[in-house]
């Protein structure tokens, strides 16, 4: 037990380091991005004005309003505070709208994509490579390739061919949006029945590129469990050819589940590009907007996010990894 306080403690810290590391970034990049805009905002209100006087008040108005006229580090502490409180501040491409406000319609959309999507090609992707390990035959000679293959498309590009395919060529499935553009959010079956079916061509093109790789990791572990000594000496002691597997599967899995830890942390990344190519209302939309409207205070709260995120399952995924391998806690020990 003083091994794993050792190492929650080591994990925990390490972490913590990250996401300080993290804020400070996730505040500062975006408002090195060239261009102001401030002016974009300021121009709409002053358009038919003449007085430059006027212009100038009305421009200094919105600077102090953002809070941007102030050195970087005041404003760093200011936006840390309220950040704290759950308030991101006003958005510049979408004012007088707060960050908040957009981004507690955003996370739930890119969570519920996400999630299932990563943990189920994971599940498929460990199935499948510990099947073509222990049977071999068909499915280590056709099957298993054919999702290498699909794998190995980049997220775009996947997203891309489904698209085509479903969306275009045999119109079965929507090709944009996260529900019906004659829709309006609500309780009824109608409007979920819209959402499951927007939600098939981003889903699936997240889970056929997550499986690949954890199929091939699966493969490989599962052959070298099963031409392991300790196998060899239970077959010819007698013992079942299940309770073997059990074991062999067992030690298998534990490489695995750091598998998952980084496919949580890559696979972010390429579900972002599913979603802005669905025009999904997630993260990776609002991220684009917030991009092409410069607009920080959102840039900062969007990366965040998805920083947290990342960081957070990551560290589950450690914690659990210490209680279900005791090798971390024998090193820890020493």
């Amino acid at each position: 037990m003083k091994g794993l306080k050792k190492y929650y403690v080591q994990k925990i810290l390490w972490y913590l380091l990250t996401l300080v590391f993290a804020v400070v970034l996730n505040f500062v990049l975006p408002r090195l991005m060239p261009g102001d805009p401030v002016s974009a905002i300021a121009g709409k209100s002053v358009s038919g004005m003449s007085d430059a006087t006027k212009i100038q008040k009305v421009y200094q108005d919105y600077t102090e309003k953002f809070g941007i006229s102030k050195p970087i580090y005041v404003q760093f502490f200011t936006w840390l505070k309220n950040a704290l409180h759950g308030d991101f501040g006003v958005s510049f491409s979408q004012f007088p709208r707060t960050v908040s406000d957009i981004l507690s319609g955003a996370v739930w959309w890119t969570v519920c994509l996400q999630l299932p999507a990563i943990v189920l090609g994971w599940v498929l992707g460990n199935v499948l490579g510990a099947v073509a390990a222990y049977r071999k035959g068909v499915f280590d000679k056709a099957i298993l390739p054919a999702f290498l293959f699909i794998s190995n498309i980049p997220a775009f590009g996947m997203a891309i061919i489904l698209l085509f395919v479903f969306g275009v060529r045999l119109g079965i499935l929507p090709t944009s949006g996260g529900y019906g553009f004659n829709m309006m959010p609500s309780a009824t079956w109608a409007f979920v029945k819209s959402v499951i079916v927007h939600y098939q061509l981003p889903f699936w093109s997240i889970v056929l590129i997550t499986i690949g790789g954890q199929a091939i990791g699966m493969r490989s572990m599962a052959i070298y469990e099963l031409n392991a000594d300790y196998v060899k000496y239970s077959r010819f002691l007698g013992i079942k050819d299940r309770t073997i597997v059990k074991y062999v599967f067992r030690n298998a899995m534990l490489p695995q589940i750091t598998g998952l830890a980084l496919s949580l942390g890559t696979m972010m990344g390429g579900a972002l590009v599913a979603e802005i190519i669905f025009s999904y209302p997630g993260l990776g939309t609002t991220l684009l907007a917030a991009v092409t409207g410069q607009d920080y205070p959102l840039l900062s709260a969007c990366t965040l996010i998805i920083t947290i995120m990342v960081l957070l399952a990551n560290l589950i995924v450690e914690l659990i990894y210490g209680v279900i391998d005791p090798r971390v806690k024998a090193s820890q020990q020493d």
